[in-house]
């Protein structure tokens, strides 16, 4: 029975059934709800009962925290393993070992410290790195470089050249694939040399299977090699149009996987940093110019264009002429006939005779693919001779039996994609001999370890992929010697040779055959899993030659340099090609040079370890890492240790962790015989017939005897740990006790006279209370008394005043209703009567019409006559009275409209402060006075003029006297100046309608109206005259504009005169009986009437009656308001009036 408490660590398997998949970290976060509670490393919450708690195992102390070297873990499977990694992934400890392998993160931990390099100082020693694509391969390669150089000391001039060899080879061997964005597409060796005193003397480097189909093709979101997007973006305009270059979307080579730029990569700076590299690594001007000719050729050949064609039955293809073809075989420096015969088709020599053969348009695409790849790999292999050349200083005759030389090997990890081809086959090959090296090399580390300390053990058993390795390539009629062999038949095809593989191995257990004779795809069983290889394209890959046309284009070339890469093919013949080593047998003699340099030197393994896919700092991938551990093969590292004593403690570590479970020993540094103490702690726990053993200074225990200690210890602790509570808590509470005691005594001291003091006044205020209800339950009956009463009378009185008013308003609605059913009636008897007369009319005329006919015709044809011509007058007739009554109908909604129209009119507010303001806004304002600035406007002129006067005035003068003789002015009455001036009968006495025409006489037609207005305005002003009480239809409705500015819109308008003949031609005063003819109301007189300059006149009876009887109806006139208008707009009008029309203001001094 598993036992937790809150806090504990566990391993929990959740079983999901993947492939990748194991037990998780968690921590116990509650256990005492009858549900276990656990928190797991992702941050996940899980509920466990403790009856399913099966898959639940506690954890060992060691990977609670993590450990720098894995070594010392108790936990050693790939859950432990893993989660140690992830502790330090999140602490940002980048490198963690279990001896003599070292891991390392990529993601944003770009540095290296001396503790972190462990022995990467050791002489005679070489460093495995190896990966994922992205894991950080090269940057780890980088690094111990600048490391080694930085401790060196010396800052040479061939540490500088060996660090430069760095940019030059990432240019041309790396490029940006899906995973990675500096992906590294070959792999290298890097053999450093030092001399005596420790200090960097020299360096080689040797190159594994470049990829160079990526040259010629890459996928989606990839690019090509970085050098190609470099030139293009690093080269002048000067340069770029001596090589006939563009931009890099021009070119098929480079736009392939519609991606041309690489975010945080800046390809110009990349060039300069590349061509200071080749200075420094001694390659000449001429040199670098020539290999960019060559780069420039390969983008050219690319962009080819192809047509295809039948030529005697036999598929042919033809070169399109372009620029590309002329410029390619420009910087080739050879004819472009013969480019696109080489391209086009193959010459074939028999028994001395020569045959060409057209190529199909297929075939002639891999030719051009072929004769590109096959520039780009011999260009990059003689520029890593030319890097060797320059960093490479072989040793003295005396220093050859001593090596002194750190390797450092940066190549591909095991892969595995969806479709893998050759390759991942040679790449595969590789990591199998070097996981057999790194299971032998630890399990050497085993014995020489179990041999120091004095460790009686048996052998161990551990997983060899010997067979393997004898399949592929050791022994006879192995994978890559069918391959090679099929490769050199003429007729071989990828169907023979997985047939051959197919018959040689299909009872190896390591080998997996297709399902049936269509599958083109073998598999084989590596140490990190199964891997299905796809063989088309094998033996084309594996024979890596170039037929003899191009071999002959080549050497027809007057380009030394293409000649010079190209040396070894023109220099063999026809024969010796075919004969030439293969790709495969090439990389398979390399890596048999490596493995043998590799087992004379001390190794040290890097494995680089890729968080996640995405490229993002702090996301740990979980399944991801473990499919990089187990291709690491670290799974045969756990299987060797956990066969012999994977549990190893020092005494001093043993005797300070497990002394708990003996009482009585004191801590190691007390201790005299720490091996003694060992052994009986051993003894006592876990017996002495139990298989652990004590070596020399370490003790060494299996997971069963470790995880028995780690229980005892847990549990004696406990015990500890409880009885310290025990006396802890006692002590705690007995001093709680005392101090809640002494508190409660002087909490009721306390409490007791606040408790009196708090009764007293509680009954006080009872009392006062009580005294309080008394007098307020007196006066509230006295005033209910009062209310009821008040409210009986005023409930007589409403009913008398309602059944009054009712009997009123029934009387009034009887009245109403005789008087309205008296005129439907009357209406009703008119309408019929009329109808009656038509009708009895239309008989008479139909009794003529019948009378007449019979003198022309028959009496009953005349009878039938007449009748239609009555029916048809009796239609017309009808039609006529539905007619009347549609019109009727719409006149009585119109004027319906028209009321409700003028009656919300009447109830808009009216703002006299904004009204002043728009009507004064305009003016300007002079010097003298404020507001006043500005020029005046027209027909203001002279009331400026007249300031203009006044300012010049001489204030200081003395006043002219008057005359001796004194005018009399008695004669000079008002009476005889209306006499003398005023036309028609107007007198001076005062009256209050309107006038029929001005006081004086005015040319203008405009003044005249206008002097009609000014006097209909001061009549209503003084209250003379009323204002009109709706709005009239002649209103719009629109914005009210200021009276200043509708004045001066008046001047100088010729449309007045007929206006004015009307007003003085109709100035009669309409009979009082005109309610009988209702059309008389829309004349000009009512108009008139109804308009108004005041929203809501202040009339007395008098004037309203007069008003409402008609009395006081005026003649029309454009000039006055249609509205209500307050007496400030009133004042408005008249004196703007006076301003604008000089002409009338002795009219309106007059009328004043």
């Amino acid at each position: 029975v598993l036992f937790l408490v809150q806090g504990d660590y566990v391993w929990m398997d959740l079983k999901t059934g993947r492939e990748f998949d194991v037990p998780i970290g968690a921590v116990v976060k509650l256990c005492d709800s009858g549900q276990i509670q656990v928190v797991d490393d992702e941050g996940n919450e899980h509920w466990i009962s403790p009856q399913n708690a099966s898959h639940i195992k506690p954890m060992h102390p060691t990977s609670i925290h993590g450990v720098e070297d894995m070594i010392r873990l108790g936990d050693l499977n790939e859950a432990g393993i893993l989660r140690n990694l992830l502790i330090r992934y999140r602490e940002h400890l980048i490198y963690v070992s279990v001896h003599p392998l070292a891991f390392y993160y990529t993601t944003h931990c770009p540095y290296w410290t001396h503790g972190c390099v462990g022995g990467f100082t050791n002489l005679n020693s070489c460093h495995l790195c190896s990966g994922e694509s992205g894991a950080g391969k090269t940057e780890s390669t980088k690094l111990i470089l600048q490391f080694l150089a930085a401790i060196s000391g010396q800052h040479s001039w061939i540490e500088q050249q060996v660090l430069e060899a760095n940019p030059i080879l990432e240019a041309f061997g790396n490029a940006k694939t899906i995973r990675n964005d500096n992906s590294s597409r070959f792999g290298k060796y890097i053999d450093i040399h030092f001399n005596k005193r420790g200090a960097i003397e020299g360096a080689k480097i040797e190159q594994y299977l470049l990829e160079k189909s990526r040259v010629c093709r890459q996928a989606q979101d990839e690019r090509n090699y970085h050098v190609f997007y470099c030139m293009l973006r690093g080269m002048t305009m000067e340069q770029k149009k001596k090589l006939g270059l563009g931009k890099a979307t021009d070119y098929n080579y480079l736009a392939m996987g519609n991606c041309t730029t690489c975010d945080g990569r800046d390809d110009s700076k990349e060039y300069a940093n590349i061509r200071s590299a080749m200075k420094v690594l001694m390659f000449t001007d001429t040199e670098n110019w020539e290999i960019s000719k060559l780069l420039a050729a390969i983008l050219h050949m690319g962009n080819l264009q192809y047509e295809a064609r039948t030529y005697d039955n036999l598929d042919a293809c033809e070169v399109v002429q372009s620029a590309s073809l002329i410029t390619a075989a420009s910087l080739l420096e050879v004819d472009p006939q013969d480019v696109m015969n080489c391209l086009t088709s193959r010459t074939i020599i028999t028994r001395g005779e020569t045959v060409s053969t057209p190529l199909s348009m297929e075939q002639a695409l891999d030719v051009r693919d072929a004769f590109v790849k096959g520039i780009y790999g011999r260009l990059f292999v003689w520029i890593v001779e030319k890097i060797n050349a320059a960093i490479y200083r072989p040793p003295s005759q005396e220093l050859k039996s001593i090596r002194r030389s750190i390797g450092l090997l940066d190549i591909f990890g095991f892969e595995n994609f969806t479709v893998n081809s050759f390759e991942q086959l040679c790449i595969n090959f590789a990591n199998e001999n070097l996981q057999q090296f790194f299971v032998r090399h630890v399990f050497k580390l085993e014995q020489e370890e179990y041999n120091l300390e004095n460790i009686n053990w048996q052998h161990i058993e551990f997983t060899d992929n010997q067979d393997a390795l004898d399949m592929i390539a050791i022994k006879p009629m192995n994978i890559i010697s069918l391959i090679d062999e099929e490769s050199k038949f003429p007729k071989g095809t990828d169907a023979t040779m997985l047939h051959k593989l197919n018959s040689q191995h299909k009872l190896n257990t390591n080998y997996i055959p297709p399902k049936n004779n269509y599958e083109t795809q073998f598999g084989i069983n590596h140490f990190a899993g199964i891997v299905y290889y796809e063989t088309k394209g094998f033996l084309e890959k594996n024979r890596d030659t170039l037929h003899g046309d191009i071999i002959q284009l080549v050497h027809s070339s007057k380009n030394k340099f293409i000649k010079q890469i190209f040396q070894a093919d023109v220099a063999m013949g026809a024969e010796t090609r075919k004969r030439s080593p293969t790709l495969s047998s090439q990389f398979k003699r390399s890596l048999e040079l490596l493995m043998r340099t590799l087992s004379v030197c001390q190794p040290f393994f890097v494995r680089c370890i890729k968080p996640n896919e995405y490229k993002k700092p702090m996301l740990f991938d979980r399944e991801l890492c473990v499919r990089q551990l187990r291709y690491s093969g670290m799974m045969e590292t756990i299987r060797i240790r956990r066969a012999g004593y994977p549990i190893r403690y020092t005494f001093v570590e043993f005797v300070d962790r497990y002394r708990v479970l003996m009482p009585g020993v004191k801590p190691a540094y007390k201790q005299g015989d720490l091996r003694g103490t060992c052994q009986r702690i051993a003894e006592a726990v876990l017996g002495k017939d139990d298989d652990w053993q004590i070596g020399k200074t370490k003790i060494f225990l299996k997971d069963h005897h470790d995880m028995l200690l780690e229980i005892e210890r847990d549990k004696a602790i406990t015990d500890k740990v409880i009885l310290i509570q025990k006396v802890v808590r006692g002590f705690k509470d007995r001093s709680n006790f005392l101090k809640v005691r002494n508190s409660v005594l002087m909490i009721q001291r306390y409490w007791r006279g606040h408790n009196c003091r708090k009764n007293y006044g509680a009954m006080r205020i009872g009392f006062l209370r009580l005294q309080a209800l008394y007098r307020s339950r007196k006066l509230h009956k006295q005033y209910h008394m009062a209310r009821r009463r008040i409210i009986e009378f005023q409930a007589r009185c409403r009913g008398y005043l309602v059944r009054r008013a009712f009997r009123h308003r029934l009387w009034a609605v009887l009245t109403v209703q005789a008087y309205a059913r008296g005129m439907i009636a009357r209406r009703l008897y008119k309408r019929l009567r009329g109808e009656y007369h038509r009708r009895l009319e239309a008989e008479k005329l139909r009794l003529a019409e019948e009378e007449r006919l019979r003198k022309e015709m028959s009496a009953k044809k005349a009878k039938e006559e007449a009748e239609k011509k009555h029916q048809v007058r009796l239609a017309q007739l009808a039609r006529e009275d539905a007619e009347r009554e549609v019109k009727e109908k719409e006149e009585a909604r119109r004027k319906k409209e028209l009321l409700e129209k003028m009656e919300k009119a009447r109830n808009e507010p009216v703002n006299d402060s904004d009204m002043v303001d728009k009507m004064f806004g305009f003016l300007g304002t002079t010097s003298s006075l404020p507001g006043q600035e500005g020029q005046a406007p027209n027909g203001f002129e002279d009331l400026e003029r007249a300031q203009k006067e006044l300012e010049e005035e001489d204030l200081d003068a003395a006043l002219p006297l008057p005359e001796e003789e004194e005018e009399d002015l008695s004669e000079y009455k008002f009476a005889k100046f209306a006499a003398t001036y005023f036309q028609g009968t107007t007198t001076h006495t005062y009256i209050r309608r309107p006038l029929k025409q001005p006081l004086l006489y005015h040319e203008d037609e405009g003044d005249q109206l206008a002097a009609l207005a000014v006097w209909i305005t001061i009549l209503r002003f003084m209250g003379d005259l009323p204002e009109p009480k709706y709005h009239t239809a002649m209103s719009d409705g629109g914005e009210k504009i200021p009276v200043m500015t509708k004045i001066y819109e008046t001047l100088g308008k010729k449309t007045y005169k007929k206006e004015l003949q009307a007003l003085q031609g109709e100035g009669e005063v309409i009979d009082t009986s005109t309610h009988i003819d209702g059309h008389k109301k829309n004349s000009v007189r009512h108009k008139l009437v109804s308009l108004t300059l005041k929203k809501k006149s202040k009339l007395t009876e008098e004037v309203t009656k007069r008003l409402h009887d008609g009395e006081s109806t005026l003649q029309g006139n454009s000039m006055l308001e249609d509205r209500p208008t307050s007496n400030l707009e009133k004042l408005h009008f008249i004196i703007g009036n006076g301003i604008l029309r000089p002409a009338l203001r002795l009219d309106i001094r007059t009328k004043a």
